[in-house]
Formats: structure tokens, sequence, C-alpha cells
């Protein structure tokens, strides 16, 4: 038996790798001549740059449309707006996400309901039927941790519910299942750009579709003038309000991220596949070992992680003898292993789903215009609260040496896990603990 790190013994990673292992964007003279260019010229507010990104996405991604926003956030409510969500509709989101992917429902008078995860961190389809309504409107599928969820089942019950679509890709830029991109599977899709994830361009936001009318409609909810001069609306309602953004909000991008984004563009898929690489060989290494499962695909399938953005593992602690996820990370941090457990808290959670009251009425707005209290059905979202994971590191580049070294610290916290047992204040004691949750 070796000595944990934690309780005295030698850490497995005592000096780590040079930073550029974990380093991310990759940022080269090539984006720093983008960006003084934007600087030079003053073309922080313009569109000329983002009009060229827009293009260039939408050819990437494969869709007739993008449009460019400042984040991603503002892109999933141009994306909302687009779909034509209002007053009184129910939108389903899987309970594990960002806030950003539904929270803002309720600024157009609408219902957020929440549907389960599966093992995977996913939208569980099994789950799926229970949430809709004849209230539902639309569905926001969140392709969480860069796993793409199960699209076949989604879109064969949306479409025979006859509901709306939202990818929320903002974890999976350039993601594929069954070798097609997320984000063109629904009626529309919206990501974020921002400086922490796969794709980073600053602070940015992008929102893409074939469908004309929500190309419009998302068009006219944050870009005053429509984004650019040249732009001509097809749909007569928008005609009227020309030159004011609809949703009274600019959603215009910052040129200084298009300039970026453009430049990230060009090397982004070579970039990813090595992160691929570099992160199927951790897993090869470590799977099978008790406690932990790979979240991550089959890329014999066609499917793809993209850029991996926070892989994560799941944590079964009673392989491990009941411990629990946050002392099993405790020790992985000792041994010089990054990690943190939970991921993003379950939105049915927070009180901003239960008791808000963000316009003044004198009661939640999540309920305003509800025909019931769907508050009661949150408690079936529970077990999402149960998923327990855990963090692992991001590499960059393939760099066998210390992907080994990461991959035999986590052994040898897995096979010395019975030292840790006695001081868990969390320990399974005859049942299952579920971790904590982390924003």
């Amino acid at each position: 038996m070796e000595k944990l790190a934690l309780l005295g013994g030698r850490p497995a990673i005592e000096q780590g790798p040079d930073e550029s292992l974990f380093a991310w964007p990759i940022m080269t003279a090539e984006d720093e001549e983008a960006a003084l260019e934007v600087i030079r010229k003053n073309k922080f507010s313009g569109t000329d740059i983002t009009e060229k990104f827009q293009q260039e996405f939408a050819a990437w991604q494969g869709t007739e449309y993008a449009i460019a926003y400042c984040n991603g956030t503002a892109s999933l409510s141009a994306a909302m707006f687009g779909i034509g969500l209002g007053h009184g509709d129910e939108i389903i989101c899987p309970t594990k996400t960002y806030w950003g992917s539904v929270s803002q429902a309720l600024h157009f008078g609408a219902i957020p309901v929440f549907c389960n995860i599966n093992e995977n961190l996913s939208l569980d389809p099994d789950d799926l039927e229970r949430c809709i309504t004849p209230r539902t409107k639309a569905i926001v599928v969140v392709h969480y941790f860069a796993y793409p969820c199960d699209m076949d089942r989604i879109m064969e019950i949306a479409r025979r519910h006859d509901l709306k679509v939202i990818e929320d890709v903002s974890h999976a830029q350039g993601g594929l299942y069954k070798g097609k991109k997320l984000g063109t599977f629904g009626d529309v899709g919206a990501m974020s750009l921002m400086s922490g994830k796969s794709f980073a361009a600053g602070e940015l936001g992008i929102l893409v579709t074939d469908d004309r009318r929500i190309y419009e409609r998302a068009m006219a909810y944050g870009h005053y003038e429509r984004n650019n001069k040249d732009y001509i609306t097809e749909t007569e309602e928008l005609k009227p309000y020309y030159h004011i953004a609809l949703g009274g909000m600019k959603g215009r991008a910052n040129q200084l991220c298009s300039a970026l984004a453009r430049v990230q563009l060009k090397y982004y898929d070579q970039r990813c596949a090595e992160i691929r690489k570099a992160m199927n060989y951790f897993w090869d290494l470590v799977e099978g070992l008790p406690g932990i499962r790979p979240i991550r695909v089959d890329e014999s399938t066609g499917s793809n992680m993209a850029g991996w953005y926070i892989p994560h593992g799941r944590y079964v602690a009673e392989e491990l003898g009941g411990l629990s996820v946050s002392r099993f990370c405790e020790a992985l941090r000792a041994e010089g292993f990054g990690t943190s457990e939970g991921g993003n808290f379950c939105l049915h959670t927070h009180p901003y789903f239960k008791s808000l009251d963000l316009f003044n009425t004198g009661g939640p707005t999540r309920l305003m215009f509800a025909d019931r209290d769907v508050r009661e059905d949150d408690g079936l979202c529970d077990r999402s609260v149960e998923v327990a994971c855990f963090s692992v590191p991001w590499f960059k580049h393939f760099d066998k040496k210390w992907i080994e070294a990461y991959a035999a610290a986590m052994k040898k916290v897995i096979d010395n896990h019975t030292q840790l047992l006695e001081n868990d204040e969390n320990r399974t004691q005859g049942g299952r603990w579920y971790g904590t949750e982390n924003a």
C-alpha cells in the first residue's frame, strides 16, 4: 500500500508540466495581428469583420445562416425570440446546465420545465415525454460537457409533438453526432464562444439556423438596423420595426472578438483533433478502474466530443467502499491532479425558479402565465442531483509522458482509497452518497 499525499505521502505529481499542456486558447502572432488591426482602425463597433466571420462560420457549420452576438446567453435569448416563444409557453430544459440555457425564458413570459439527465449528464430521452403538455412550445437540448445528446430519439419525440428544438452547443462547438454537426439537428442552434470554451474568442456568441424566419426574428431581436445596411427582411410583421432592436437590447458582437474568432476558426478542427487524441488516451489508461466511468462517445459511430470542453467522469461511490466524491477529489488534488466535483448545480433547486418576482407582480415570475404550479414537478428531477461526477485535466496536446503521469495519479488514489474512508464525513453508510453540486 502506498501512502496517499493527502495523508502525508509523496505526491504523484510533485512538479507539474509546462503550462502549455493546459493553456487555452492557443494564441499566435496571427491572432495578435488580427486584434491589432481592429484596435488601429477603431473597428470595435462596426460590422464588416463580424459579417465575414458569420459567413465563414455558417459555411463551416453547414447552415444557411449565422448571427454573431455579444455572448452566448444573448444568442440563446435570440433563439427563443426566433422561434416565437411567448406568454404561457412551456420550454423544457435539462436541469443540470448553466443558467443561460433557459433562465431568460422568464423575460418572454414562458415557463421553464425541467427534465432529468442520464448517466452521461445529458438530457434523458426517457424522461422527456413526461415533461410535455399541451402548452409545451420547445425543448432546449444541451450537449453538456461536449457529450452529444441522443438526437435521434429527441428529434423523433419533438417532431411527433410538433415542438421546436433549440440546441445549446456552448460546450460542443464543432462536435458530431453520427457524422452530423451538433447545432444542425434542431430548428436553431446557439452557443457561447467565450474565453473559457473550446472555441474561445474573447466574449462572443453565435446563432445558426436554416430557417429564414427564425433568422430574421433573431436578427431583429438584438441587432438594431439588422446588423448591416444590406439586410432585407422577408418577414412582413418585422418591417415596421426596422431601426430598433425588438428585444430592447444591443446584442452586437465586439469586432475584436470577431477578428479573433476568424483566426481561431481556421485552426479549430485540427486543434480539437489533438485534444481528442490526448483525452481518449487518458481515459484508455484509466478505464476499467473501480469507481469511475469515462463520459465519452464511441468515435467509430461518427460522433465525437468536439474540443472536449471540461472533461468529466461519472463517480460510483459504492465501488470504492462508499468513499464520497468530495473526498476522492480532495485526494486527487493532493497528488497534483487538478479536479473538482459536481459540475453545474441543478436549476430546479434554485430560488430563481421557485420564488423570484422579476417584474414585481406579487408572485413567482415562473408561474405568472402558467396554468398550473410547475414547481410541483421539480422534485421529479431530484435524481439528477444524485448523479455524482468529477472533472479531469483538459489536455490540449498529446504528451504521453504527462498524460500517463496523471493517469498514474488517479490509479494511485483508487488503489489506496481505503486510507481515505475513516475520516470521510460524507461517506456512504449502507446507501449511496451523491456528491456536492458546484456552479
